[in-house]
């Protein structure tokens, strides 16, 4: 009878130092494919639709983050692969919310016209929507309703597999610091309370822009730069068992506190904005925004000290410089690249 060899038993350290290495492989993938980059429109020398499409591609962004429906966008977004939010204008939530069909009709030309060649896997009904921010607190009683509509006629489309979210932002909180303290204000619960259950029932996430930028901007005698641009040598902030050397992490880790405590324990949160400007104020400089975009791109990878091990997925804000927004100076400086489509920090996404 011929001998059989079989392969040498491996030891338990070496399996396990494979499968350690296997993680790591899967938590990196995990982690670039979870990036993405908002592409506002708000400039009158920006690059056409399918331009800008084919800049994604060949910078090896994969998601997308659109504000509006954008009929150009949307059709050079054809089969293109890559994955988008696509935006509910805050002016269009009282329509949605009152106007019988219109959520149908929203439905039909913005997303059954363009799917499935057109990824869309959510929907973001408003942005930074608030009962106690002016700007935004004229929408707010028309939010809830205009999410409810959207969901509806995406169920009668047989489109289930479209999440429903909205845009939310930190000037929802009553209390962030230390994180695990993190709780809504009382001045929003009755209007945040609803959509937090709205999302637990429809399995959707909550998605929410985080700006360190702003937070060091507004309270920089307290808040050290390095904090804000994940560049702090040690612990900035002990918060029980768990310790912070980042203001990203603790932003939104205050969230997930609050949504712990009101009823969202077990939702995802997506960060649907966040970015460092490039000019316009001391802290708005080339180095700093390189840093912080860098830095933010391989920290989410690997979750925050409250949810460990769970990639973020975070949209950077934003692809280009946009020279017709309004507001302070820095706002027309958040882009990663020129309107010439050249890189402004040489960031890799692939």
């Amino acid at each position: 009878m011929p001998s059989v060899m079989f392969p040498p038993k491996k030891s338990k350290p070496f399996m396990a130092a494979i499968f350690l290495v296997l993680v790591l492989l899967m938590s990196t993938i995990t982690g670039t494919q979870s990036i993405g980059v908002c592409y506002g429109t708000l400039g009158d020398n920006l690059p056409s639709a399918p331009e800008v499409v084919q800049l994604y591609q060949s910078s090896g962004i994969n998601r997308m983050r659109i504000f509006d429906p954008n009929p150009a966008t949307l059709e050079a977004l054809r089969r293109s692969g890559i994955r988008l939010i696509v935006g509910v204008t805050n002016n269009d939530l009282q329509a949605l919310a009152l106007i019988p069909n219109a959520a149908t009709d929203w439905i039909q030309s913005n997303v059954l016209t363009y799917t499935p060649d057109v990824d869309i896997w959510c929907i973001a009904v408003g942005n930074e929507v608030s009962p106690t921010n002016a700007p935004t607190s004229q929408f707010a009683n028309y939010l809830l309703p205009a999410m409810k509509n959207i969901q509806s006629a995406l169920l009668a489309a047989g489109l289930m597999q479209i999440k429903v979210s909205t845009a939310s932002f930190s000037q929802l909180l009553g209390s962030s610091f230390p994180p695990s303290q993190g709780s809504f204000s009382d001045g929003v619960s009755s209007f945040i309370n609803p959509i937090i259950s709205f999302l637990v029932e429809n399995d959707s996430p909550f998605l929410a822009n985080i700006y360190p930028y702003f937070s060091y901007t507004g309270d920089s005698q307290n808040i050290p730069l390095p904090y804000a641009l994940f560049t702090a040598p040690g612990v900035v902030v002990q918060d029980g068992n768990l310790q912070y050397q980042n203001l990203f992490d603790a932003s939104l880790d205050a969230i997930y506190a609050a949504l712990e405590r009101s009823g969202g324990a077990n939702l995802q949160i997506v960060v649907s904005e966040s970015g460092w400007p490039s000019e316009g104020d001391p802290a708005a400089t080339v180095e700093n925004a390189r840093t912080y975009y860098s830095n933010l791109m391989n920290h989410v990878k690997g979750g925050t000290p409250r949810r460990p091990g769970q990639a973020v997925e975070t949209y950077l804000f934003a692809m280009f410089d946009e020279n017709q927004k309004g507001g302070l100076e820095t706002e027309r400086h958040f882009g990663l690249f020129s309107p010439s489509q050249q890189s402004k920090y040489q960031i890799a996404f692939n």
